[in-house]
């Protein structure tokens, strides 16, 4: 190969400009306008207007969400073998924008069936929706690993990622109700399908401009191909990837069983639905500022393994006075919710970031990298949370009663108050300590930068050896 027809190797440890970290913001903006409602509408959505029963619900959620955890690994080991001018993961945000799309609009399309029928649709399309998600989301997320080798930007581009994301959840959780009343004209059903196509327009949208302005910089050291099968081996032997795997399941859970009931929790115990869906509004536009200041948490603690412990003791502190403010102390209830999401928030920019790291450290110790299985498996440790939360709050609702549309027993109005604060407060302390056991320190960080600058420099001499054969 003559000199003038080489390409420069991308730089792995360059700076990200702001296009680029916008358009990757952009691709979890995408995912959280569909990841928004399945939060704060889905459950409400199923039970007050599709018409399953709690009891449904959460058998439903349990068998096609831990279909759809499994399904993320597979996914990281077919991306991780994508060949492509495009790269290993661009592509994949590309070919899914369409199905994406469609599969959102079905799953919350009412149609007049029988109430097995009805069941049978609720679990085919949320089944499919999920595989669309998984399909463009897991090399989304994967992409963040190859974009650069720099832990510090990576801090960045994560915060920029969950910017985008609460952008999302604020854009939907504002836009939804509306859409649905105005759409609909007091029929809810019809208003859903409509709401949510206007939304399904905006994500295939978002994601197109994640698709054209991100960059794969870090490249496989690869003299053959790596079995699968190894790859596994390896995974279970990466220790500080099994401990963040635990951490993100536990950090979800707690975020899942209060988020689930919460619409339910102002609609029956508090008796304002809409102060609900303001609060949700409130905490989104907190959760952006947090995000926007999670670098500078970091650096205020020391290192990221001690922030999330402090993070989350924080959060349980919070979560336990909310059960103490009155029913009727909405301003109250909002200060609250704003503390929360200041210590919530954050908390997902870091656990990708030391996902990240998590990465670096299985390339370090064994020699190449599996990026698109180690962030795959991090997408589904955070579906686990979210299959488990959400059906462990359904099936509590169904145990004392709950009856959609109904007067509520005393029993069903003190478990959603229970699962608004105490409950997901547990949960908060054993994600802490938990944390304790992570043992990628500041110091631990530096060593794996340098390790993956070693690693490109590496792959790129190959490259230039492999042209001039």
């Amino acid at each position: 190969m003559s000199e003038a027809s080489k390409q420069p190797a991308p730089d792995p440890a360059v700076k990200l400009g702001w296009t680029e970290k916008f358009g990757y913001a952009s691709g979890d903006m995408a995912s959280c306008l569909y990841f928004g409602i399945f939060m704060n509408f889905m459950a409400i959505f199923y039970t007050d207007v599709f018409g399953l029963s709690p009891a449904v619900l959460a058998t439903m959620l349990l068998i096609t969400r831990t279909w759809d955890w499994i399904n993320d690994p597979i996914m990281g080991a077919i991306a991780d073998r994508t060949t492509s001018k495009m790269g290993k993961f661009r592509p994949w945000i590309l070919w899914m924008i369409l199905p994406y799309m469609l599969l959102g609009v079905l799953t919350f399309t009412t149609f007049d069936l029988g109430p097995t029928m009805k069941i049978v649709y609720a679990f085919v399309t949320y089944t499919f929706l999920m595989m669309a998600y998984t399909a463009i989301n897991v090399p989304y997320g994967a992409m963040m690993g190859v974009m650069t080798a720099r832990s510090d930007q990576r801090t960045v581009l994560a915060a920029y990622r969950f910017i985008g994301a609460n952008a999302g959840i604020f854009t939907v959780t504002l836009l939804l109700p509306i859409l649905v009343k105005s759409i609909g004209q007091g029929n809810e059903q019809l208003g859903y399908s409509g709401a949510v196509a206007v939304i399904a327009l905006m994500a295939g949208a978002f994601f197109f401009i994640t698709f054209k302005t991100c960059k794969e910089r870090i490249q496989p050291v690869e003299r053959e191909r790596v079995r699968l099968r190894i790859e596994i081996k390896e995974l279970l032997r990466n220790k500080p990837w099994l401990i963040i795997i635990g951490i993100s399941i536990l950090t979800v859970l707690a975020q899942a069983i209060r988020a689930t009931p919460l619409l339910h929790f102002f609609k029956y115990v508090v008796g304002n639905e809409d102060w609900g869906t303001k609060l949700l509004l409130y905490n989104s536009v907190a959760a952006i500022v947090a995000v926007m200041l999670s670098k500078y948490i970091v650096a205020a603690f020391g290192c990221k393994k001690r922030a999330y412990i402090t993070l989350n003791l924080i959060f349980a502190g919070l979560l336990v006075w909310f059960y103490f403010i009155p029913l009727d102390n909405f301003p109250l209830m909002v200060v609250n919710q704003l503390m929360i999401a200041m210590v919530a928030a954050p908390m997902m920019p870091l656990f990708w970031s030391m996902i990240a790291d998590t990465a670096d450290y299985g390339a370090a110790t064994f020699e190449h990298r599996s990026t698109g299985i180690i962030f795959s498996a991090g997408t589904a440790s955070q579906k686990i949370g979210w299959t488990v939360g959400p059906a462990l709050a359904m099936l509590l609702l169904g145990s004392v009663g709950y009856v959609a549309n109904s007067e509520q027993s005393p029993n069903t109005l003190l478990t959603l108050h229970l699962m608004m604060s105490i409950l997901p407060a547990g949960v908060a302390v054993l994600t802490a300590i938990v944390t304790c056991f992570y043992p990628i320190n500041h110091q631990t960080e530096k060593v794996l930068e340098e390790a993956m600058r070693k690693m490109a420099m590496a792959s790129a001499d190959d490259s230039d050896a492999g042209g001039t054969r």
